[in-house]
């Protein structure tokens, strides 16, 4: 959890004006690790920016049940593919519908010796 801007501006400027970076760990609850990473941010203590989300998190539902009707035995990885989604996100997508995986274990690991 990321901790206030506030409280990062404090503990900086109570290192910066002599106090001990242990202290101020103590002093503002965060480990010394943490105090040691804000003063290696220099004059800019904010939080860095996080990246969002690579891929499409949802998928249409219309869509979905579309794409099942025009090729009902397209496996998971395949439905996925297509929507630009993990294949996870699909099995939720298709369990809210109420309709069956579409995963053959067989299929995928070839035949049996």
């Amino acid at each position: 959890m990321s901790k206030s801007y506030d409280l990062r501006v404090r503990a900086v400027s109570y290192v910066r004006s002599g106090g001990s970076k242990a202290e101020a760990a103590r002093l503002f609850g965060v480990t010394r690790r943490t105090v040691y990473n804000w003063l290696e941010l220099g004059d800019d203590v904010r939080q860095k920016a996080r990246p969002g989300p690579k891929r499409n998190r949802k998928v249409p539902e219309d869509a979905l049940k579309q794409a099942i009707k025009a090729r009902d035995d397209a496996r998971l990885i395949e439905l996925a593919h297509h929507f630009g989604v993990h294949p996870s996100t699909i099995s939720k997508a298709l369990k809210r519908l109420g309709l069956p995986r579409k995963k053959n274990v067989a299929l995928q690991r070839g035949p049996a010796p």
